[in-house]
């Protein structure tokens, strides 16, 4: 049976159920999120099949994502259960002061139905039971998600144990309903008033088309977009000087791991002119195989992007890639350009999704800085350096003024879903640099603070009153109480 159905039945569904569900205490949301984390456990060895025939990633690479996905779905039951999400703060009445203070209560409440577009170069980790889905759920939002055209079948499987998971678990149908993947449902959810915030992960100009009808309607919405991120590793001299091919040989498999097709790639490196990291970088490049991509749109778009570099007469191409009709795979392909040229050309600063990257070489470590003044919004941006190296203190400042997360002698590739991941940042990395898409704070998205002035206690919500019957962490009179 299709768990597709229509935004309007969709739409309404959540908007009937949205109060029963942030009415639900957090024992029981927490259980409604291992139910599902536990039921897609059960089914791995038949949704795997179907991610690998409709996504040409591998089987080890899909077991591993279904892991992470139920992880996730777990990581988000462990953060409802304890509530120190809702951000509960207790100011009791002081009626003697002047003027009097009455009695505040304050916690986050959920937004309501949210609209989550699914990616693609994730079948399970960022698409229907992504990290959106599962931190709306957390917040205790109903969730309508917008299936990616590159996996239908598995979005449909993955969807049906979803959703049998919640009956069995006593939830109704409306918590989580799907529409089909065709672009006018996309534009139709987020025009839908009944939707409360828009979760995407996609392409800049996918993601600009809908954070625009979120603003634009009567009634706007935040939109939490993920857009795109080249994502540069600074190499200092002395990192260089001292492990410059094995630095290169790390850059290569980052940027080259399944097809490029992350949006943590390191699509530049930026390190002295060095022919050791040159030679090492070419070697790497030239053995890694063929790889076949997850669309051919997405194919089609990388192949543009890297003819664009091509075009561009200052940069060299020192290992060429391409596409093989035959396979329908495509090769890496590695460029090198001057520090000056990437300054005066912002081009080079944007996102190529796919196996290919940049070397850009530096002459005067100042030019460093200078390539870090101008970087746009990134994801993650990274040193490999030597602890005591000097520039290092004036180059960190700088990563932190434009990234999400900062890394030292690592690889932006590999996002840890835990309690204190960063995976967000300036635009064009996201459209909400306060928020992160990974982590337990993903669920911060979709709750808005509420304050009850004077209530009594049999109206005010069980995390607010006395004697803190839910067992969260609460400020007090400005102390904290943890439970």
């Amino acid at each position: 049976m299709s768990t597709v159905t229509s935004v309007e039945q969709a739409c309404a569904a959540a908007k009937e159920v949205a109060q029963w569900y942030a009415d639900t205490d957090l024992p029981t949301r927490a259980g409604l999120l291992e139910a599902i984390a536990d039921a897609v456990d059960a089914a791995r060895d038949d949704l795997v099949p179907i991610a690998v025939d409709e996504s040409r990633l591998g089987v080890d690479r899909l077991t591993g994502e279904v892991g992470r996905t139920t992880g996730q779905l777990r990581l988000m039951a462990q953060v409802v259960r304890e509530g120190a999400y809702l951000g509960v703060v207790l100011d009791t009445a002081l009626p003697e002061a002047t003027p009097p203070r009455p009695d505040l209560r304050r916690m986050r409440v959920p937004l309501g139905p949210v609209a989550v577009f699914a990616a693609s170069n994730f079948p399970f980790a960022f698409s229907t039971l992504g990290g959106d889905t599962a931190s709306a759920l957390a917040a205790g939002c109903p969730v309508v998600v917008k299936p990616n055209p590159g996996h239908p079948r598995l979005s449909d499987a993955v969807m049906a144990i979803a959703q049998e998971a919640l009956r069995a678990a006593g939830a109704p149908d409306g918590v989580l309903t799907m529409v089909s993947h065709e672009l006018q449902d996309g534009i139709d959810l987020v025009n839908d008033d009944r939707i409360e915030a828009v979760a995407f992960t996609g392409s800049q100009r996918g993601g600009l088309a809908l954070a625009r009808l979120a603003a634009d309607r009567p009634r706007p919405i935040p939109f939490f977009g993920e857009l795109g991120s080249v994502n540069p590793i600074f190499v200092t001299p002395e990192a260089a000087g001292d492990r410059g091919a094995s630095i290169a040989e790390g850059w290569v498999g980052s940027f080259t791991l399944g097809a490029g097709q992350f949006c943590t790639k390191p699509g530049l490196l930026i390190a002295p002119r060095d022919e050791a990291i040159r030679a090492a970088a070419v070697a790497a490049v030239g053995g890694v195989a063929g790889q076949g991509m997850l669309t051919s749109a997405i194919r089609d778009a990388y192949l543009r992007g890297v003819g664009e570099r091509t075009d561009i007469s200052s940069v060299e191409v020192l290992h060429e890639g391409g596409w093989d009709a035959d396979t329908d795979t495509v090769r890496a392909t590695l460029f090198a350009v001057p520090a000056d040229v990437v300054l005066a050309d912002p081009r080079l600063l944007e996102e190529c999704f796919g196996p290919m990257s940049l070397l850009v070489e530096y002459d005067d470590p100042q030019q460093m800085l200078a390539l870090a003044d101008v970087l746009p919004g990134l994801l993650a941006a990274g040193v490999q350096g030597q602890e005591n190296d000097a520039i290092v203190g004036d180059l960190m400042p700088k990563l932190v003024a434009h990234a999400g997360r900062v890394l030292w002698n690592g690889w932006p590739t590999g996002v840890a879903v835990t309690w204190s991941m960063q995976h967000g940042g300036p635009f064009p990395a996201t459209t909400a640099p306060a928020t992160t898409s990974v982590g337990a704070a993903a669920v911060d998205r979709f709750v808005r603070p509420v304050t009850w002035q004077g209530m009594p206690q049999s109206v005010l919500p069980p995390a607010l009153r006395d004697g803190n019957p839910w067992g969260v962490p609460r400020r007090v009179d400005g102390l904290m109480e943890l439970s």
